[in-house]
């Protein structure tokens, strides 16, 4: 049994998970400023929470895109299990394609050590959280780049502090994509804007490509954009914590 942890900018993910099964996954809020003994309490506190018995984790393993956090996690983690977390760090799982490899964030290497195996090639990857991204990993297995816009979140925000009148909105379903009030066109811009750049992106995707890709989507956001696109897309909730189970074996058998 392995705890596994990712990092994103909003939140953090943890999962405990057995022979590939997730037996249980929570998250709180990234918060750089809590101290690993703070971080420690909460990782205690969840685990009690599911009656987790600490003595069964063999390891732990930790994806990162906030750099600042990850020492006082790894701290907080030894703290509360007593084994040292092992790290992902570049792209050594990965064939990457990219100008500088160094540049693909841990999250896309754990996304993609996660799809590769499980769904047909070539897949596009789609994920809608802090930020929107879709990368592409061709038929040969190789991660070959990719595309970040910003997230939904991010660009409602943006309008409404920017515009004296724009409200903050839920997003839920539009009734139309001609919204005839605020908060409906606004839902209509949120919700089916970012449906038809999904869409077209893909689109765009398959052309260059010049074949059908298979479509891969996660991400807290994915759920209320993905049910109104027109290409056909397979939502993965743990798709991360898939990632970092496979990881951490990988890791596992090159360290025996």
């Amino acid at each position: 049994m392995i705890l596994a942890i990712d990092v994103g900018n909003t939140n953090i993910v943890f999962g405990c998970i057995d022979n590939g099964n997730i037996l249980f996954s929570g998250r709180i809020s990234t918060d750089i400023q809590k101290t690993e003994f703070e971080l420690a309490t909460i990782i205690s506190a969840m685990l009690q929470s599911k009656s987790i018995d600490i003595s069964k984790f063999e390891g732990a393993i930790i994806s990162s895109v906030v750099p600042p956090i990850n020492e006082t996690l790894k701290c907080a983690v030894k703290l509360a299990i007593s084994k040292e977390p092992y790290v992902v760090a570049g792209c050594e799982y990965l064939d990457v394609a990219l100008d500088d490899p160094k540049e693909v964030g841990s999250d896309l290497v754990v996304g993609a050590c996660a799809v590769i195996d499980k769904y047909p090639l070539p897949i596009a990857l789609v994920d809608m959280g802090t930020a929107t991204t879709i990368f592409v990993i061709d038929k040969n297995r190789k991660f070959l780049g990719g595309s970040i816009i910003p997230g939904i979140e991010i660009s409602q925000r943006a309008l409404s502090k920017e515009t004296s009148l724009l409200p903050s909105i839920s997003l839920d379903a539009p009734k139309s994509v001609i919204g005839r009030n605020t908060i409906d066109a606004m839902k209509s811009g949120a919700v089916l804007g970012n449906v038809s750049m999904l869409d077209g992106m893909l689109g765009r995707i398959e052309k260059e490509l010049g074949e059908k890709v298979t479509t891969i989507a996660t991400g807290g956001l994915s759920k209320y954009i993905i049910p109104f696109c027109e290409h056909k897309i397979i939502y993965e909730e743990n798709l991360l914590l898939d990632g970092l189970w496979i990881i951490y074996n990988k890791h596992k058998l090159q360290n025996l």
